[in-house]
């Protein structure tokens, strides 16, 4: 769970390589059902609660993303020392690696720099 100068935001990071350059990649986690099922994937209920969130229904975005200096002046973690709130389980975070990267070589995904 990070902080940014407006907000609390709940997020999945996914790490990469651009150009030998390591890139954290902050992907929003929302209550908003998606205009596309195929551009969001839902959080299952039990990865939910082990992670400390609320009931409502949730769903990690993948047609966007943020590109932070991590830790940098935009985003901050709160809650904890980190703000980590644990792992996604192996399979979902695998599905969510997969996916993103299809939408980004598809070009339907819109990155935004932060921090730069």
């Amino acid at each position: 769970m990070l902080q940014n100068l407006t907000h609390t935001t709940v997020l999945a990071l996914v790490t990469t390589l651009e150009d030998g350059t390591p890139v954290v990649r902050v992907l929003p986690i929302t209550h908003t059902p998606p205009a596309r099922a195929d551009e969001a994937i839902e959080i299952p209920p039990a990865t939910k609660r082990r992670l400390g969130l609320d009931d409502e229904r949730s769903w990690i975005v993948l047609s966007e993303s943020n590109r932070f200096a991590w830790p940098g002046p935009d985003i901050r973690p709160i809650d904890s020392d980190s703000g980590y709130l644990g792992p996604l389980p192996p399979a979902l975070f695998a599905e969510v690696r997969r996916r993103f990267v299809e939408l980004a070589r598809a070009q339907r995904h819109r990155p935004t720099a932060r921090s730069e």
